[in-house]
């Protein structure tokens, strides 16, 4: 399998959306030294929309978790857009995940798998999974999902 991110996207055949412009006062992503922190993302589309719904609402949890992956490859569009090369990423570190769910939706950690196995997909089992925490909350724009993460740099 090859070893350079870029490369099992392509083997993956991934179709990364465009990167979304920001949505308020913040940027994108910024390094520290050699950490990568990108904003929280949602699920863009590849006709620059975004999905929307709530999971376990209108949104099943297998639904959440496609709006999870989606995330995803928000993300690495984002990253992408805005540092370049994602190639230069040698691991994920920390994800935090979010999901617009109902009150008595309690699978959230499921949803945010989407996300994560996506990025065990592209970054190696090894690397591509770091900490994570799943919480269920209110999301703007009615968002399924939104997801920041922080990344090492080699």
């Amino acid at each position: 399998m090859n070893n350079l991110p870029s490369q099992r996207i392509e083997t993956l055949g991934l179709i990364l959306p465009p990167a979304p412009p920001p949505a308020g006062v913040y940027k994108p992503i910024l390094v520290v030294d050699n950490f990568l922190y990108v904003s929280g993302q949602g699920p863009m589309q590849a006709d620059g929309t975004y999905m929307t719904g709530r999971v376990g609402d209108d949104l099943t949890l297998g639904q959440g978790k496609l709006a999870a992956e989606q995330v995803g490859l928000t993300m690495l569009s984002t990253i992408k857009t805005h540092f370049g090369d994602l190639d230069r990423i040698k691991r994920v570190v920390k994800v935090l995940g979010m999901v617009n769910s109902t009150p008595d939706f309690g699978q959230q950690p499921l949803v945010i798998n989407g996300f994560s196995e996506l990025m065990a997909d592209v970054f190696g089992t090894e690397n591509g999974v770091g900490v994570r925490s799943a919480v269920g909350m209110m999301l703007p724009g009615n968002i399924p999902v939104e997801i920041e993460a922080m990344f090492q740099l080699h």
